[in-house]
């Protein structure tokens, strides 16, 4: 059969998520590039990967988008629209990429409205649903999920920062029974073991009725795990654009089949940056993983700005000052991270819960801040935390794509921007989710390995 012109394509339930399967597919070999809108066919024929010059043909793109932190109303007017016109490329593969820590509820981020509103485009059968992702410290053993953190591997539902997660708590590790909340179709799971038996055969019976959509959690305990279901998907494509469920562990395991195969071309690119001599760092994010971040970084010198949230969202004429005061610290020659909170535990959120559209607000003055600074200090390196703030940032600066610069940390690389503004096209920026990275991570970025 022959192969789609896109072997993957994908939709992103949250923005910093989403540079995460452009990072497995480029790195391992599948040029990617990630739009923060849904592209036309001429925006894919005409846009040219900045680190290959425009002469490697594209074969994966993604949309990253905001449905995660939606009710399933506003979630099915987000994505119906998204999912027709992406389903109409006609890639071998789509994926529905979700968070490999399976961040939904019923009432937000529904997983089962995505489905749901996915069966309109994609043919009925079997949904690969592929949540885990071990380089990522996020394993599925006999359908429960579990997530590594500070060495410490906990599952999912007595895990110290997910268990009590302020929108979406998590109070079942069993990936079926939490999904189950969410939809009504049958949801199986293929085991560690039945997953190196006859993996085509089970996977390939058929649900309760021949004509529906059915849900297969997959086993992922190691990279090899990925990389063997990966073998399975590509080498059973039956010649149908093919709906995935999952993280980036998915695309991960297809393209290092796919390269370890030999099905792709050799890079000859080199993802590699130079040290800058200084970065801006904005933090919406208020994970103790970022709160750790923060701090090691200003005990190795970085200038540290807490934002003011009462006065931003009372007073115009803050946002100005602080531009004013990142500027002077940068004038230093220092590197200043801009932040709202330091830790789940900050006062400050418990002070300024009950705002009004608070993440908004929070996100449009990270915006202001970081194009403000780029317009007084060209080329400067910018790293943005948390997925919410991330989408208002790139909106700010008109960003419409992303491409993988240099890997940072898993799921959180070093991009280079497509702008229709030139003063941000070619810009390095990181997006990255709250929890990803090591302590030293903003050093990294600095350091630009």
């Amino acid at each position: 059969m022959a192969r789609s012109n896109y072997i993957f394509s994908f939709y992103g339930d949250d923005f910093t998520g989403s540079t995460d399967v452009m990072e497995t597919l480029t790195l391992n070999g599948l040029p990617c590039i990630l739009f923060l809108k849904t592209p036309s066919a001429e925006d894919l024929q005409r846009v040219e990967l900045k680190m290959t010059s425009g002469h490697t043909t594209l074969r994966a793109f993604g949309v990253a988008g905001i449905a995660r932190s939606l009710d399933p109303v506003a979630m099915e007017e987000e994505l119906d629209p998204i999912l027709s016109a992406l389903s109409a490329f006609r890639s071998d593969f789509f994926l529905y990429k979700i968070c490999s820590t399976l961040d939904s509820s019923p009432t937000r981020g529904n997983i089962g409205t995505a489905i749901q509103v996915a069966g309109r485009y994609f043919a009925p059968g079997e949904i690969p649903c592929v949540v885990g992702a071990p380089f990522l410290n996020r394993f599925v053993v006999f359908g429960n999920l579990f997530a590594r953190l500070d060495n410490i591997t906990y599952r999912l539902d007595r895990h110290p920062v997910m268990s009590v997660h302020p929108v979406t708590p998590m109070r079942e590790s069993d990936i079926r029974l939490h999904l189950q909340q969410q939809t009504d179709i049958e949801i199986r799971n293929l085991d560690r073991f039945q997953i190196y038996e006859d993996i085509a055969q089970i996977s390939g019976d058929e649900g309760t009725h021949k004509d529906e959509s059915y849900l297969t959690v997959y086993d992922t305990l190691t990279n090899e795990d990925l990389e063997h279901i990966g073998k399975h998907f590509y080498e059973n494509w039956n010649g149908k654009p093919q709906l995935i469920v999952g993280s980036s562990g998915i695309s991960y395991g297809l393209a290092r089949y796919m390269s370890s195969a030999g099905l792709l071309p050799s890079s000859s690119v080199d993802y590699v940056a130079e040290k800058a001599d200084q970065i801006l760092v904005v933090a919406g994010s208020c994970s103790p993983v970022t709160a750790r971040q923060i701090q090691y970084s200003m005990d190795q010198g970085f200038e540290g700005l807490r934002l003011n949230i009462t006065r931003l969202v009372q007073d115009d004429s803050y946002i100005h000052e602080v531009l004013g005061a990142v500027a002077d610290l940068l004038e230093t020659g220092k590197s200043v991270i801009v932040y709202s909170a330091l830790g789940p535990e900050d006062p400050s959120i418990a002070k300024n819960k009950k705002i009004s559209d608070l993440n908004r607000r929070l996100g449009a003055a990270m915006g202001e801040i970081v194009g403000g600074t780029i317009r007084r200090k060209s080329e400067m390196r910018c790293v943005v935390v948390g997925g919410d703030t991330s989408g208002y940032v790139s909106r700010y600066l008109e960003i419409y794509a992303l491409e993988v610069y240099t890997p940072i940390a898993p799921g959180a690389p070093l991009c280079l921007a497509h702008s229709s503004d030139p003063i941000f096209d070619g810009m390095e920026i990181a997006l990255k989710g709250g929890q990803n990275g090591s302590d030293d991570y903003f050093q990294k970025i600095l350091n630009g390995k």
